[in-house]
């Protein structure tokens, strides 16, 4: 790889570090620019070629430069590229009606936002909003977004700037299923434990609670989950009391966990969710999001709302096109055969290497828990140094796992190859090697 410690490359750096805000991280101690991709691989400006397994955080989810989204974008831009919701917009209605028959929830109504952020604080309005309380259950180690109400529900620090909140969240357990009280316990000793916290969380509300949010698949917290069928058991405690379940599908959504559709498939027992909520990769890099309501829900405000960029026509049409491909390709199906391969690829790569503590994740959704071999406790500083390792031998990744960000995300397109999955894997063994001596040899001569 080509080093960027002078030139263009630094020039920019310079140049975002002068105009845009210190709190906006970005990856590499070298940061790279992004010019361009094709399939699952893209160029950096110094001509560089990368594999992708990050899919800009998991929204590139078809391909790069995908011809049927490009052609749709450049078509509907040549008609017209906005109107507002104050107009009919029939490409608007074409990708509703499908999102709808797609989401499972039955009388269904679909509102189109510009990211999950919108999304989530959307659904958060209209659930405090339909049950008149502004106290949310959310799951620890989550994160739902960066707006004001989003950063109020994240139970994750070091995604949370503020504890002021226009909420009151009650945290309950259930989402990391090896850490924690009850990580010794059976899957179902596991969710009986987690029911029980949750019933001795709601005797501490104050009347009404509005709904329960979560992530069937924590992101940004390292991809954990729970056993299948926590949040089933969950909603026959949630519908006792009336209290909504919004499921939170903007990195789970559309089949990149394989197994399902949605995440919240995993849970179904007791029925689909009231509100379901969706971004990233149904826009493949468009700035789409939405939320999926029952019809009694999604109408209960009692005020006049519109979205001035939300529906757009370009964005409309670019999801449309997006989601056609999947479908057509059964990239679901590729997302739980490929992933599957490269899942137990990475396991046996990592099977010998005592600085990993777990390699987990459904589909192409995986992430490799890192800690310090010594204590066992997490190390970002491996997570960081195995980073950088994978870029220099040409593969993107990222990191996560709650506030201490010592799991590495793999999150490529659906539409990889085995191929591509064995390269990747190759790479990030050398780096995951690499990176960990790394790590080791700073400790010592520290």
């Amino acid at each position: 790889m080509n080093d960027a410690k002078s030139g263009p490359h630094a020039t920019l750096h310079a140049r975002h570090q002068a105009v845009l805000p210190d709190w906006l991280a970005v990856y590499y101690q070298r940061p790279i620019e992004i010019t361009h991709g094709e399939g699952r691989h893209v160029w950096d400006a110094e001509g560089n070629r990368y594999l992708d397994f990050f899919g800009g955080i998991l929204t590139t989810m078809t391909a790069h430069a995908l011809p049927e989204v490009t052609k749709a974008i450049s078509e509907q831009a040549g008609r017209i590229l906005h109107t507002s919701t104050l107009y009919l917009d029939r490409p608007m209605v074409d990708l509703a009606e499908r999102v709808a028959a797609l989401s499972g929830i039955p009388d269904a109504r679909v509102f189109f936002t510009t990211s999950g952020t919108e999304a989530n604080d959307t659904a958060l309005l209209l659930a405090t909003t339909y049950r008149r309380s502004n106290q949310i259950l959310a799951m620890r180690n989550s994160y739902h977004g960066r707006s004001f109400s989003t950063v109020g529900i994240t139970g994750n620090r070091g995604w949370s700037p503020t504890s002021l909140s226009p909420l009151q969240t009650l945290y309950v357990h259930g989402a990391v299923r090896t850490r924690g009280p009850f990580a010794g316990l059976s899957d179902g000793e596991f969710i009986k434990a987690c029911v029980a916290d949750l019933e001795d969380v709601l005797g501490q509300a104050h009347g009404n609670v509005a709904a329960l949010i979560a992530e069937p698949i924590q992101g940004v917290g390292g991809f954990t989950s729970p056993p299948d069928g926590l949040f089933a058991a969950f909603r026959e405690v949630l519908d006792r009391h009336g209290i909504l379940w919004i499921t939170d599908e903007v990195q789970t959504g559309w089949g990149r966990s394989g197994d399902h559709f949605w995440g919240w498939q995993a849970h179904d027992g007791s029925g689909p969710p009231d509100i379901l909520t969706f971004a990233k990769g149904i826009g493949n890099g468009m700035s789409i999001g939405g939320v999926v309501a029952r019809a009694e829900v999604m109408n209960c405000l009692g005020a006049n709302s519109i979205s001035t960029f939300g529906g757009s026509p370009i964005t409309m049409a670019a999801g449309l096109a997006n989601l056609n491909h999947l479908v057509e390709h059964d990239l679901q199906g590729n997302s739980r055969r490929v992933g599957g391969l490269l899942i137990e690829r990475l396991r046996a790569a990592c099977a010998g290497l005592d600085g990993v503590r777990e390699v987990r994740g459904r589909g192409l959704m995986i992430g490799i828990e890192l800690v310090d071999p010594g204590t066992g406790e997490p190390s970002p500083e491996g997570a960081s140094a195995v980073l950088e390792a994978a870029r220099e031998g040409g593969l993107l990744i990222g990191k996560g796992g709650g506030h201490n960000t010592s799991v590495l995300r793999i999150a490529p397109p659906l539409s990889l190859t085995v191929a591509e999955a064995e390269e990747g894997a190759e790479i990030l063994e050398a780096a995951l090697k690499t990176g960990l001596e790394t790590t080791r040899s700073g400790r010592s001569a520290s």
